[in-house]
């Protein structure tokens, strides 16, 4: 004996009122699950995007315009010809800017290497030795933090102007490496994580302070070299106030005095300033697309000390 198992066929569904299409229904989940936290979220990092991105796409477009087409265009109007590099040639050429990347590099160099030396070397021997006055240094330290620099900016000139290294290139550099109290709390925080015992097997081998230093902190130190290179040379590349006060002469002049000194003969020009501003960005943009993955490394591993 056979029974009939087969069910008869659904009604139609009947259409949507005024002919209106269905949404998908991963599409309506997708809506009733965004949380409203999440779309406040996204709208402030589009508006956070939007506000770093149009002044260089400003100052991009800019950069490929005549002085015609910067006259009769808005901001944002596209350039006539995009293969236009005249006003790059004239920042490149006119603005000396080989020259202020010439000496840009070489205080870079001398800057970050001393501040990496100087600052590992005081927070290992602040960490690893006991002395009477290592409260009194560690209070020394954080009252330097908060002293602005610039007032102090008079003994400072006078002290450098009496070592005759005003108008040279060695002023920045000894600047930069003797007013870097951040680093020294960076390199210290990475010490206080290295275990003492690394230290005391070593003394039993017959190694001195500054073997230990040199074969066992300071190798163990490199996301915290990698977190103050980082810091140190976005802040040097980017300064302005202590190149411009020290080096008068045009022959030493950094990228950003070459920078400001088109404001003389190029004040009303501003496409040729707009590709100089472009110049000057392109190498941080090209290094940060390279080391990126060690940059966030060592701001992640610095994070956890």
């Amino acid at each position: 004996m056979t029974s009939d198992l087969t069910a008869a066929p659904a009604p139609p569904r009947a259409p949507r009122a005024n002919g209106a299409p269905r949404a998908p229904h991963g599409a309506r989940a997708a809506l009733r699950r965004l949380p409203v936290g999440a779309a406040l979220t996204y709208a402030s990092l589009l508006a956070a995007a939007a506000v770093v991105l149009l002044p260089l796409a400003v100052v991009f477009l800019t950069s490929l315009k005549t002085s015609q087409e910067l006259a009769d265009g808005g901001a944002l109007s596209l350039p006539g010809n995009w293969l236009h590099l005249d006003n790059y040639v004239t920042a490149f050429r006119d603005g000396k800017m080989l020259m202020a990347f010439g000496n840009t590099a070489f205080i870079l160099f001398f800057s970050i290497g001393g501040t990496v030396l100087i600052g590992s070397m005081t927070a290992y021997a602040v960490d690893r030795f006991d002395f009477r006055a290592k409260k009194a240094v560690m209070a020394l330290f954080l009252v330097a933090t908060l002293v602005p620099g610039v007032t102090t900016q008079v003994a400072t000139f006078q002290v450098i102007n009496s070592f005759g290294l005003v108008d040279t290139r060695w002023a920045p550099i000894l600047l930069y490496m003797g007013t870097d109290i951040v680093s020294v709390y960076i390199f210290l925080q990475f010490i206080r994580g290295i275990p003492v015992s690394l230290d005391e097997a070593a003394r039993l081998d017959g190694a001195n302070a500054f073997t230990i230093y040199r074969k066992i902190i300071l190798p163990l130190l490199k996301p915290a070299i990698a977190t103050v290179v980082i810091i140190k040379g976005i802040t040097t590349y980017n300064d302005f106030y202590i190149p411009f006060l020290y080096m008068h002469s045009e022959d030493l002049g950094t990228i950003s005095t070459a920078l400001f000194r088109f404001k003389g003969p190029f004040g009303a020009h501003w496409e040729a300033i707009s590709a100089g501003a472009v110049l000057v960005i392109l190498p941080t943009l090209v290094i940060f697309l390279l080391l990126q993955r060690w940059i966030y490394n060592g701001f992640a591993q610095g994070a956890t000390k």
